[in-house]
Order: C-alpha cells, then structure tokens, then sequence
C-alpha cells in the first residue's frame, strides 16, 4: 500500500487505542495500564522479530539507537497515560504537535517556522485556558509527552532508515517492557484476575503500540521526514474526534478554535531533510 494509507492507518489507531485505555483506568491504574499497553507489545513483536538476535548481531552505533528507542518509548507511554489521566485528549494531543515545528526552528530557521510554531503555540494557549493553574502536574506529562514524541519521530525514522525498521521497533519494545517491568506491574495485577479486563487490556495494547507503531515504520521507510511532518498536522484532528466519540470529551468554540491553530501551525511549517 501506498506510505500516505500506513499513515492514516496510524493516525486513528494512535488515539483510538489511548481512548480505550483511559476507560480502564479505573481497573488498573494509569501506569498499570502502560505496563499492560507496552507488555502485549513487546510479547506480540518478540517471536516475529526476535529482539535478542536483533540486538546480538547489530553493530554498537545500532545498539545505541535501540536503547535510545526503547528508553524512549517506555517514558513517553507513561508520561503520555499519566497526561490523559488528568487532561482532555484533545489538549494533550495538541501539546505533542507543537514540539514538531519546535524541532524545525532547529534545523531550518525561517519566517514560516517561526509563524508556523507562534499559530500552533497560540492556538494550544487558548486549549490550556486555566489549566496553568488547575493542573500543572498534568500539563508538565503532557509537555514531556510532546518532547519524548519528537524524540520518537527522530530515532524511529533513523531505525526505519538503517534497514532495521520492524526488527529495530520489536527490540526497542522489549527495552521498554525492560524498564517499565518494575514501575506498573503491581498496577497491573488486577487485569490478571479478570479475563475480560485483561482481554480488554491485551486489544488496548495492540491497538495502541502494534499497529500503529507497525505502519509509523512502514510510513517512515517510504516518506521523506517533510512529507511524514506534515501528515501530522491530522493526528490532533483525529485526537479530537475518538475524544469526542469515545471519552464525551466535546470541545468548546474556544477548544475548536486552539486546534485548528495547532493543525494549521503543524501543516503550515517546513522541516529540514535531516532533522
């Protein structure tokens, strides 16, 4: 299929299946959830891409690489979780975006960057209205969300270009279980003593860490980094609408006015080839 089809494949899978889990919440607590989220991940990519034989025969550059993906993934889904727990989807969706142009201004400073970011970062102002001051413990996962998921568009498109694309994600995915095994296996305990909840946990997982991370690679191997930026500019959209359909999360005028400023910053600006 065409990479632009992987993409939008992903693009309703990234926020459908954190919809689903904030319903669980409840059950297994936040990080109990990211525990079971990354945990059916890393067992359903572990016979397909045989992480430790991946990670054995790379070079130290690629092992390097995977550390950094795998760390990256375990933080950004906790951080991510311990944001929907406290704030609207759509907000939290629109924090992640603004961090992209942020990255652009890095590599490629021009007027349309810097109005580009001041549109996006105008429009996630009027999202967070009070929240300054309401919440402050969910904004800050919320912006270290965004910063981590800058993070995973850098290391991911450079696993996908170093030949190791699927592979490189099922290894980083057992990093990340790696890591998160101590912090939310207690949380999770509950899922075990449930065969439904833990069924619903298990679909959360592949809704939310198998295929759309699986199409993000196969997007990325095909697309140049301009082009997958500028996809992104729907992903706060889509956020918005399982928030609407899923979690009864109806956004406001004002709400519906800081998002298409969030989408058209994120559409408007230019990144560099390289970043």
């Amino acid at each position: 299929m065409p990479p632009h089809v992987w993409f939008c494949v992903s693009a309703v899978f990234h926020y459908l299946g954190p919809a689903f889990a904030v319903l669980l919440f409840a059950q297994v607590g936040v990080l109990g959830m990211a525990w079971l989220r990354i945990a059916t991940a890393a067992l359903v990519f572990a016979p397909l891409t045989r992480p430790w034989r991946v990670f054995a025969r790379a070079d130290r550059a690629q092992r390097l690489l995977l550390l950094a993906f795998g760390i990256c993934l375990a933080v950004m889904n906790c951080s991510f979780y311990l944001a929907l727990d406290r704030l609207p989807i759509s907000l939290v969706a629109a924090i992640e975006f603004v961090g992209t142009i942020a990255v652009a201004l890095v590599g490629l400073r021009s007027r349309r960057n810097f109005a580009a970011l001041a549109v996006a970062v105008a429009g996630t102002l009027l999202l967070i209205d009070v929240k300054w001051s309401s919440d402050p413990v969910g904004l800050f996962w919320a912006f270290l969300n965004g910063a981590l998921f800058v993070g995973y568009i850098v290391i991911g498109h450079r696993v996908a270009q170093a030949g190791i694309g699927i592979a490189g994600l099922g290894t980083a995915m057992a990093i990340a279980f790696l890591i998160v095994l101590p912090i939310g296996f207690h949380e999770a305990l509950p899922a075990f003593s449930s065969p439904q909840l833990l069924a619903a946990a298990i679909g959360v997982g592949v809704c939310s860490s198998v295929i759309p991370y699986i199409c993000d690679q196969l997007a990325m191997a095909r697309l140049p980094r301009a082009s997958f930026a500028l996809m992104l500019s729907l992903l706060p959209l889509t956020a918005t609408l399982i928030g609407v359909v899923v979690l009864r999360q109806v956004p406001s005028l004002t709400d519906c006015i800081g998002i298409a400023m969030v989408i058209a910053g994120v559409a408007f600006h230019k990144p560099a080839a390289n970043i």
